[in-house]
């Protein structure tokens, strides 16, 4: 996609600026934006991260999701029958939210920074 100079300066007022200034803001290796003391980023908690069973779960709205995540790892041997049957039970009586908050998209990125 193309677009000219005078229609990039004025759908991105502050990021022309920010392009034509003289000098940064804000260093390359800052933690957060606004930061001015520029610091150095933490590891990434979630690198290399394998997510489980209740991780998928925590990304469930309904009990139907729920069930079917619990029926498919199951299936593929990634949970014994024994652990299934159990999450199975506690998903019965204490419902999806019993596993966790419910972790909305973007969960990761976001948890990752802090």
């Amino acid at each position: 996609m193309e677009i000219d100079k005078g229609t990039f300066k004025k759908v991105f007022p502050h990021l022309t600026e920010e392009m034509e200034a003289k000098e940064s803001k804000e260093g390359i290796d800052s933690t957060k934006p606004g930061s001015l003391t520029g610091g150095t980023m933490s590891p990434k908690r979630f690198d290399d991260y394998n997510p489980d069973v209740i991780d998928f779960l925590c990304r469930c709205d309904n009990e139907k999701q729920a069930q079917e995540i619990i029926d498919y790892i199951a299936k593929r041997g990634e949970i014994d029958k024994k652990y299934a049957q159990k999450l199975r039970t506690q998903l019965k009586k204490e419902g999806v939210r019993s596993f966790g908050a419910k972790r909305e998209e973007g969960y990761y990125l976001r948890e990752s920074r802090h």
